[in-house]
């Protein structure tokens, strides 16, 4: 989803603070003189983040001269990464993502690590985090800073006047699609948060043997996927363009997430009147957004960049991450309540949030993503084995 522009229109909503120098540099030279940094978002993270990133610019002009941002599919970017620091070229200074990039990023070993923290520049995340937020971190291997999170999903998300009476097991989700084919639809999950959040919650749902193993663990997942294949006509490589056929009238039926769910109907993309349920037994899977330098930049830029994720894991500039509700919640870090996020962001979620959404976060189990190995792992079966089986 592409909202620069409507962030940058917000800009000013929320003042700047003036804030001290905040420990960066105490063990690390400042920058000799401001340095530009370039910012790539392969998830959709400048929509929840942007307006804090330009606020530390604003609040540090003596570190800062220019942030550029540009966004990417997250499966595209690491072999851009490899092949520029393959090169000694590397210009990209930060990468926000989503568990995907970051997990192919570990295994090819692009990442800086990040902690422990000698310069002492980063807050002890433990003790800011949300405690879903910090089991979170730990996917990361030291080598990126959570900076965004939310539940998740996998929700189901669907036109009341076309499915009256909607799915409520895994098992009839199934049997629509086969009763309604091509009016189902979800995105490859390599590429797509609402894609792999259903992968990861399908065991679950199943009652896999090891929802953690896609490779031994996951027989009656694989099953049900291939066998949902049949009813499906293609797989779009974005959410954005799913919720598009949703929101047109294309199909009837998605899974979801909390802020794909909520976004969208903001937006306009999908109608209001979208409704959404969670399927019996269902687990949440956890999503954030991580902040990942990669190897090549420069110890110069990375006392400032360690310098920009203390800043934006601060309550002020975390209450941005409201947005309009397409991380929803989306703080990382505890008591940052929806009265601190800007009024436009109180307003979307007042008018079109849920308030099923709060007992379902309350009394359904949170897990974890896949390790990043495994959830490698996973896209590549899903790639061979689902998508591009014969129908």
């Amino acid at each position: 989803m592409h909202k620069i522009t409507r962030r940058q229109a917000l800009g000013g909503m929320a003042g700047i603070a003036v804030l001290p120098a905040m420990g960066a540099f105490a063990q690390s030279k400042a920058p000799a003189s401001p340095v530009a940094l370039n910012i790539v978002d392969v998830a959709g993270n400048l929509a929840l983040t942007q307006k804090a990133i330009e606020n530390y610019k604003e609040a540090k002009p003596e570190f800062v001269s220019n942030i550029s941002f540009t966004k990417a599919p997250a499966p595209e970017l690491p072999g851009k990464l490899k092949a520029q620091q393959d090169a000694g070229r590397v210009d990209i200074d930060l990468v926000l993502t989503g568990t995907d990039a970051l997990s192919a990023g570990l295994e090819m070993g692009l990442w800086v690590k990040l902690l422990p923290d000698d310069s002492g520049a980063l807050p002890k995340l433990a003790d800011v985090y949300q405690e879903p937020a910090a089991r979170m971190q730990t996917l990361a291997q030291d080598h990126g800073v959570v900076v965004t999170y939310y539940p998740s999903g996998p929700l189901i998300e669907y036109m009341p006047e076309k499915v009256k009476t909607p799915p409520t097991t895994a098992e009839e989700l199934l049997a629509w699609a086969k009763e309604n084919p091509n009016r189902f639809l979800y995105a490859r999950p390599a590429n797509s948060g609402p894609g792999r959040t259903f992968l990861m919650g399908l065991p679950y749902l199943l009652g896999d043997t090891d929802p953690k193993d896609p490779v031994k663990g996951w027989d009656k997942t694989w099953a049900y996927l291939k066998e949902l294949h049949k009813y499906i006509e293609y797989y779009p490589t974005g959410t954005g363009a799913l919720m598009k056929e949703l929101g047109e009238g294309t199909r009837d039926m998605t899974v979801t997430t909390t802020g794909w769910d909520i976004n969208p109907r903001v937006l306009g993309v999908v109608p209001k009147e979208a409704a959404v349920g969670a399927l019996k037994g269902f687990h949440w899977v956890a999503d954030a957004h991580y902040m990942c330098v990669p190897k090549g930049v420069s110890d110069e830029k990375l006392a400032v960049l360690k310098d920009l994720m203390a800043f934006l894991l601060t309550p002020k500039q975390q209450a941005f991450t409201y947005d309009e509700g397409y991380f929803y919640p989306g703080p990382a870090v505890k008591d940052v309540t929806l009265d601190m996020a800007p009024q436009e962001s109180q307003d979307a979620i007042k008018e079109f949030g849920r308030a099923e959404y709060a007992d379902l976060i309350a009394n359904n189990p949170i897990e974890l993503p896949l390790e990043p190995s495994a959830m490698v792992t996973a896209f590549r079966i899903w790639d061979e084995q689902v998508a591009a089986a014969p129908k």
